[in-house]
């Protein structure tokens, strides 16, 4: 008889640890600023994909692409320089806020997400368009001394010229 107490509590020890641990394990982990903005960044440029008509890749990330010229040459990494023409537009306009009148060249890790997450997906000579959600753009910040807004989608039409 002096042993059930114990092994009881003993047992009763490790139900409470277990249930402890459970509870800590299934708790719902509540998304931050970030991850609510980027949902709602998806849901906007699908929805306009869809209105448009037009079938991008999915990145992981939450980029969307179109290759509309699929080159042959080097893809770039992100330690390389890329020399492109590009053009900028904010998402569901065609107010461009930014573009190269010639060939730019840019290191890749001196650019926004959305440009270090599509140029490595394009060999040398490919043209493409990236909907890029604003977390991948200029974010809650906002860019171009006030051009581009806080959390705005921005589309970029690119032609990747060369891959240093």
């Amino acid at each position: 008889m002096g042993r059930t107490p114990l092994l009881n509590l003993s047992i009763m020890k490790n139900i409470f640890f277990l249930l402890l641990i459970l509870s800590i394990a299934c708790a719902p982990v509540k998304e931050t600023p970030e991850e609510k903005q980027l949902k709602k960044d998806i849901a906007a440029i699908d929805k306009f994909l869809k209105a448009n008509h037009v079938e991008a890749q999915k990145d992981s990330s939450g980029l969307r692409y179109v290759i509309s010229e699929m080159g042959t040459g080097a893809k770039p990494t992100l330690a390389s320089s890329v020399t492109v023409r590009y053009v900028g537009v904010f998402l569901g306009t065609i107010q461009i806020f930014d573009k190269s009148e010639k060939p730019v060249t840019l290191s890749l890790d001196r650019v926004i997400n959305g440009w270090r997450v599509g140029f490595p997906l394009l060999p040398k000579g490919s043209k493409a368009t990236f909907y890029v959600p604003s977390g991948l753009a200029y974010g809650k910040r906002g860019g171009g001394g006030g051009i581009i807004p806080p959390d705005s989608n921005l589309v970029f039409s690119v032609e990747l010229i060369d891959v240093q």
